[in-house]
């Protein structure tokens, strides 16, 4: 870990991001740094081979590679045995798994889900499904003043017929941060199992899930700097070794027969067909990137960069702030009168990338009393000087509309 909390001075690692180009839409998805796109080459152009199949070496060795980015994920996110961490296309995928093979298997008719107001649509849709095969129903806590979970209300609703939670660990929209051992603690009080989101926590926050205490945690590669196609499900295993198969097909068999299937142990069991081998391998690139700067360091940059936005956002006339003034890494913000994607295409213009939209946030939008908002999100290529491209951006923006 970097011991200091000086700025990053990244912008190097990144090709992708040309000079004067201030890229803001890290919440939706990261540049790659050299080292990922190198692993990403070597993979495909160098070491390229199935794996757990073939006999041959090059087979054998990319399965030792495969594998032992399975052991780096765990040791990552603090997971007690690397068989706890399950391959997944994404976080959207992992969600789904639970969903489809706890959550579907374990409720019933009269039981609850509890899901907050800032949620994904991918931690919202999955158990709508659920709740409506097995008779299910879902309630929603609300959020604090300045755009938190409301932990408070969320121990006032919650009852013994809660059978699982599932909250986002980092808002995608607010940047606000859940306390996620209290919410655990809240859970597991009433005997609920609890499902995290780490979406915009693991590439600015540390993240330890056994001193969390959640029952699953899930995120994506793509934005931890990794490649697109690749995500992670850690889940307690005891509960993976109890579930069901996501799918079948090969890899997660133990013996075929027409008369009988036996699976495979976890986390092969939820891992059918053949894996997004060189995703794997990008993965572990980008989690050693990460991990050289230290979580601690890349959180500071953020922190500083989030404070410098709102400090000179708040001065121009009209712009409305969401989310908390210690949001991580996010700031979404309106302006009086002009819609979004306006705002998108005119900072466009200005060489500033941000995200305009609902953020596949929806309720939240209805929550916040807007149809979509404006959302820069930063990385560790970022600099001051970004976000006073994005303020003289949103001047000219003011000036345009009056």
């Amino acid at each position: 870990m970097r011991a200091d909390t000086r700025p990053l001075d990244l912008l190097a690692d990144f090709p992708a991001i040309p000079e004067g180009w201030a890229y803001l839409d890290t919440a939706a998805t990261a540049q790659k740094p050299r080292p990922v796109l190198d692993a990403i080459a070597r993979g495909y152009g160098e070491t390229y081979a199935t794996v757990h199949r073939g006999v041959y070496q090059r087979s054998a060795d990319m399965t030792l590679a495969f594998e032992a980015a399975r052991r780096r994920v765990a040791a990552f996110i603090g997971a007690g045995s690397a068989d706890e961490i399950v391959f997944t296309r994404g976080a959207t995928e992992g969600i789904n798994l639970v969903a489809q093979c706890w959550a579907g298997t374990q409720l019933k008719a009269g039981d609850r889900i509890l899901l907050s107001m800032l949620e994904h649509h991918s931690n919202i849709v999955p158990w709508q499904m659920v709740a409506e095969r097995v008779g299910a129903a879902i309630d929603v806590v609300p959020l604090t003043v300045d755009g938190r979970v409301d932990l408070d209300a969320m121990e006032r609703m919650l009852r013994p017929e809660h059978k699982l939670v599932a909250l986002a660990h980092v808002s995608n929209v607010l940047g606000s941060v859940l306390d996620v051992q209290r919410a655990t603690a809240l859970a597991h009080g009433v005997g609920a199992k609890i499902l995290i989101d780490g979406c915009q926590a693991v590439a600015r926050l540390p993240v330890d899930v056994r001193a969390l205490g959640c029952d699953f945690y899930v995120f994506s590669g793509h934005k931890l700097y990794g490649p697109t196609g690749i995500g992670v499900l850690w889940g307690r295993g005891e509960l993976l070794e109890a579930m069901p198969p996501y799918q079948g097909g090969g890899s997660m068999i133990d013996r075929v027969t027409f008369e009988r299937t036996t699976y495979a142990p976890p986390p092969g069991r939820f891992e059918a067909g053949t894996p997004h081998i060189v995703g794997v391998l990008g993965l572990h690139a980008a989690i050693d990137y990460v991990s050289a700067i230290g979580l601690d360091a890349i959180h500071a940059h953020e922190t500083a960069l989030v404070a410098a936005t709102r400090e000179g956002l708040g001065r121009l006339n009209s712009v409305t702030l969401f989310g908390p003034e210690d949001s991580a890494g996010i700031v979404s913000f309106a302006i009086e009168g002009v819609h979004p994607h306006d705002i998108g295409t005119i900072l466009d213009e200005e060489r500033v990338a941000i995200r305009a939209g609902h953020h596949c946030a929806q309720p939240l939008m209805d929550r916040l009393g807007v149809p979509a908002t404006a959302r820069a999100s930063f990385g560790v290529y970022n600099s001051r000087a970004d976000v006073d491209a994005l303020v003289r951006g949103l001047e000219r923006v003011s000036r345009i509309f009056g």
